[in-house]
């Protein structure tokens, strides 16, 4: 268990360094790339030093070939410019895109920490309040309206976690049904709490609630002191 879980943390922080390493890379190649793309005004300054180095330049055809230049250069530029934009915004959005999935492998970290805490220490209950005539428990701050038939196997369940018992399958449907352990199946008992667990809705909470004890049966994972029954 202590090499998987050590394991899965050098496999993260590996994975956290390869992002910033390529993060840094990408800010890296992005500079370089604007600090080498040619000036927008390079092709109008080259055109310019030719007539300038050129006195013999001062035709009417000359100076036509001067305006065609110009604008051919000032079509260059705009095109140059445009190629800067996209390429910053392609930049801005690779690193946005990092930075995303960066921040969901950290909270994806933080969600296993704690799903690993709780798998460890069980559900943290404060209080269990059962209403029988109401057919409601209350588990914390959450409330959950129970069937008639889920509201016994909740209450057997807590009264059992009262006298600091464990309840096998067949054992919980006698309790139920009335019959005697050895007239009924573990199965129906075991069909019990998976209803109930079902009914709790949230996987996570009725698992840790309703701890299974291979080949003992079937406990609630709270301290007895926590539970209320009226």
């Amino acid at each position: 268990m202590r090499a998987n879980s050590s394991s899965a943390t050098k496999s993260r922080s590996l994975a956290l360094y390869g992002s910033a390493l390529v993060l840094g890379l990408l800010l890296i190649a992005g500079l370089l790339l604007f600090l080498n793309l040619p000036d927008a005004n390079a092709f109008n300054d080259r055109v310019e030093q030719i007539f300038i180095e050129n006195d013999a330049l001062t035709s009417a055809e000359s100076i036509k070939l001067l305006e065609v230049l110009a604008q051919s250069g000032t079509a260059f530029a705009d095109v140059l410019s445009s190629y800067r934009v996209i390429i910053f915004i392609l930049l801005i959005l690779t690193s946005a895109l990092l930075l995303s999935a960066l921040y969901f492998l950290l909270t994806n970290h933080g969600l296993q920490q704690r799903m690993g805490e709780m798998e460890r220490t069980g559900l943290v209950v404060n209080s269990l309040v059962i209403n029988r005539a109401e057919r409601v428990v209350h588990i914390n701050d959450m409330g959950f309206d129970l069937t008639n038939s889920i509201c016994e196997t909740l209450s057997v369940l807590c009264e059992a976690r009262l006298d600091d018992d464990m309840l096998t399958g067949a054992e919980l449907e006698a309790m139920i049904s009335g019959k005697s352990a050895s007239d009924v199946d573990e199965a129906s008992g075991a069909t019990r709490i998976k209803r109930l667990r079902d009914h709790l809705g949230n996987q996570m909470i009725s698992q840790l609630l309703i701890k299974n004890i291979s080949r003992k049966g079937y406990m609630l994972a709270v301290d007895k002191d926590v539970i209320e029954m009226v």
